[in-house]
C-alpha cells in the first residue's frame, strides 16, 4: 500500500528580515478622542479625526517625534434658551517629542513617546439662534476658540506586516489648558500603518 508522504511546506521568512536600525518612519491613521469641550459640562464630546506622525530615529532606541492630528465632532451643551443642541466642534494637536523603543522582536515592536506643542479648539461652528444671529460659544457652556498648551503621553504596538509595513495601534492620554483653568485630560486612540524607510544597514546592488 502507498504511503502518503505530505508535501514539505516552507516556514514563513516574511519577518525574518525585519530589523529595527532605520532612520525614518511614517505613520497615518484613523483617530478618537473623548473631548470635554467646556470646563462644566457634563457630557463629554466623542471626536474622530485623523493622526500623522513622522519619526526620525537616531539610534535603534532614540527618536524624535512630529505630530499633527486633528478631532471632530458634536459636542453637548447646557440647557440653553437659543434651541441648540449639538453642535459641532474641533481640536487640532501639533506637537513633537522623544520616542523610545523597548520591547521589539521580529514580529511586534512596543515604542512610548512624550509629545507636547500647542493645540487649537473651534467651538462656535454654525452656532445661530432662531433668528440666525451668532451665539457666543460661553452661553452654552463651551470655550471660545483659542489655541492653548497641548500634550501627549504614552506610545504604540507595531505589528509587523513586512519590513518595511506595520500596523499600529496607539493610545494616548492628552491634556490641553483651554480656558486656563488648568489642565484637561483627555483619552485618544489611533490605529493605522506605519511605513519604515532608510535602513542603515541596507546596501544598493549595482
Amino acid at each position: 500500500m502507498p504511503v502518503y508522504t505530505p508535501p514539505t511546506v516552507a516556514p514563513n521568512t516574511s519577518l525574518s528580515s525585519v530589523r529595527y536600525d532605520y532612520r525614518w518612519e511614517i505613520y497615518g491613521g484613523i483617530a478618537y478622542s473623548h473631548f470635554n469641550a467646556g470646563p462644566n459640562l457634563l457630557q463629554g464630546a466623542n471626536l474622530g479625526g485623523y493622526d500623522i506622525q513622522g519619526a526620525h530615529w537616531f539610534r535603534q532606541h532614540y527618536g524624535l517625534t512630529a505630530n499633527a492630528r486633528g478631532y471632530f465632532g458634536t459636542s453637548g451643551v447646557v440647557p440653553n434658551i437659543y434651541g441648540i443642541r449639538g453642535p459641532a466642534v474641533s481640536e487640532q494637536m501639533y506637537l513633537v517629542g522623544p520616542e523610545f523603543r523597548g520591547p521589539s522582536n521580529p514580529h511586534a515592536s512596543v515604542t512610548f513617546h512624550a509629545l507636547v506643542g500647542g493645540a487649537y479648539g473651534r467651538f462656535d461652528s454654525a452656532l445661530r439662534d432662531q433668528q440666525g444671529n451668532p451665539v457666543p460659544p460661553n452661553a452654552l457652556g463651551l470655550f471660545n476658540n483659542q489655541w492653548t498648551f497641548g500634550s501627549a503621553f504614552g506610545g504604540s504596538i507595531d505589528l509587523n506586516r513586512s519590513q518595511n509595513l506595520a500596523f499600529r495601534i496607539s493610545p494616548d492620554a492628552t491634556f490641553t489648558n483651554f480656558g486656563g483653568a488648568g489642565l484637561h485630560d483627555q483619552f485618544a486612540l489611533s490605529v493605522g500603518l506605519v511605513y519604515r524607510l532608510d535602513q542603515v544597514g541596507h546596501k544598493k546592488h549595482k
